[in-house]
């Protein structure tokens, strides 16, 4: 059951930061103030002229009681956001975190269109913070002022960039504040603050500034550095790497603009594994696949998860220890069979089969028992981390599931060449710099961002205080995913 907090997406504002914020949009007493997402009314509270939109009554009612002199409306933003002639001198506020999978309905198609319609094409993907701070900055009149709270995938998510691109457009200022200290400790995800000013300008660059903290006498809108616009596309349009300090992130990019640097994509390509819809039933023990009579050619040994994973090879030594401790391992691939045994047909009648076939993804394929997508590797790449990501070599040829990444090779690079690479510094760096924090310490690396990674494939020309530039920027960045 989704708490209720979760499923609106709100979690509250210190006093602290939510009284820096309105304190730098609001400039004159008489300023009119929104909060498009007013929850307990934390941020209207330090305004009087303050109007805000919420859509749960219980939080409207608390709101009324913390900003008595606030015009509250009840109801959906975007939905108000349509009807409204009203303009603002200032927006603040801490949007509401929705992740896609339940961004959905006729809500999400309002606030795509919305966003689009104001120049923001946001994809499949996108969580509903990012289309709610486009709309909500259409809403100020010319020269207004915009600041939020924001979590910190606006460094690295997709969606972050025609965000960004947007926001840059329609302001004269624009700029993000990176906090490594959790706003909200009780969340894994990190938050940080995003302030716009000038609204009908046009900006080429980003304010950018990284503290360990939020502090109440931080001033907001002091940047450390500028970001160049075009130095943010060409990082893909994504902040994080600039969390470096300037020497070595430079340090970095010396590194990898050397000839023996190549970039994942040119020598493999990473993907997800396959996808059962229900693991349980797909994968068996040996004893039950011996106890079912099922013919061993429709049985493929799998990788389902990273913890299975040696250090360095997927041997023929390993999987005989696999299936010895009679381990879940043997996939049923059907997909092909001209005709199923009666084993199989058996198994397929099972009550445990019944329910398998009433999951979503095996409802939607057709037969429902032919797993799609079952490859051999040369290799496979985890994609949840800790301290790094491993590249493993498939001298066994085993499958694997999506919980890891299936790596092919391209062209003549070997998987032992490959895996050298992945354990030189510079690649770790990159890793760091192209994958993402996923709470509790975690590094994440999707396929794309594995794509993007550097791995040095000759010998390097560096010094030893170029290498430890590298070695501090990998602890640097991993202070920055709490991983310490």
């Amino acid at each position: 059951m989704i708490s209720r907090q979760k499923r609106l997406g709100q979690f509250f504002t210190p006093e602290s930061v939510a009284s820096a914020l309105v304190s730098w949009a609001v400039r004159k007493t008489q300023d009119r103030l929104l909060d498009p997402s007013c929850g307990d009314g934390q941020f209207l509270a330090c305004h009087r002229h303050a109007v805000g939109i919420e859509i749960d009554p219980e939080n409207a009612a608390e709101a009324r009681q913390r900003a008595p002199g606030a015009l509250i409306h009840l109801g959906d933003f975007f939905m108000w956001a349509e009807r409204t002639p009203e303009r603002f001198d200032a927006v603040t506020g801490n949007p509401p975190f929705i992740r896609y999978q339940r961004f959905t309905g006729e809500t999400r198609a309002r606030a795509l269109k919305f966003a689009a319609r104001l120049g923001a094409r946001f994809n499949g993907l996108s969580s509903s913070w990012a289309p709610f701070l486009v709309v909500a900055a259409s809403l100020l009149k010319p020269g207004g002022r915009m600041a939020f709270v924001v979590p910190a995938e606006i460094g690295h998510a997709t969606y972050a960039k025609p965000l960004l691109e947007c926001l840059c457009k329609h302001f004269e200022r624009v700029g993000v504040v990176a906090l490594r200290v959790k706003l909200f400790p009780e969340i894994s995800e990190d938050a940080w603050l995003l302030y716009c000013d000038g609204f009908g300008g046009r900006v080429s660059e980003i304010e950018w500034s990284c503290h360990e903290r939020f502090s109440p006498r931080m001033r907001i809108a002091d940047p450390g550095r500028r970001i160049t616009l075009k130095d943010w596309r060409d990082a893909d349009g994504r902040l994080r790497p600039f969390l470096l300090p300037a020497d070595l992130l430079g340090a970095y990019q010396e590194a990898v603009g050397q000839a023996a640097v190549r970039v994942f994509d040119e020598l493999a390509h990473a993907g997800i594994g396959y996808v059962t819809g229900a693991n349980d039933f797909f994968h068996l023990r040996p004893s039950e696949a011996k106890l079912w009579e099922i013919p061993n050619h429709l049985l493929r040994v799998s990788v389902r998860k990273a913890e299975q994973l040696p250090a360095d090879i997927v041997s023929h030594l390993v999987v005989e220890r696999w299936l010895a401790d009679d381990k879940p391992v043997l996939l049923l691939d059907l997909n092909g069979a001209r005709s199923l045994p009666e084993p199989v047909k058996r198994y397929l009648s099972t009550e445990d089969a019944k329910r398998a076939r009433q999951t979503y993804k095996c409802q939607n394929r057709e037969p429902w028992y032919a797993v799609p997508d079952v490859t051999v590797p040369d290799g496979f790449l985890t994609y949840m981390n800790g301290r790094s990501a491993s590249l493993v070599a498939n001298a066994a040829r085993c499958v694997c599931t999506n919980s890891i990444h299936a790596v092919q090779l391209r062209g003549t690079i070997s998987i032992a060449a490959m895996q050298r690479a992945w354990r030189h510094p510079i690649c770790r760096l990159s890793c760091e710099l192209e994958g993402h924090p996923l709470g509790g310490g975690m590094l994440k690396l999707e396929p794309g961002e594995a794509a993007r990674t550097r791995l040095p494939v000759r010998n390097m020309n560096l010094s030893q205080s170029h290498e430890e530039q590298i070695n501090q920027g990998i602890l640097f960045m991993q202070r920055w995913r709490h991983y310490e």
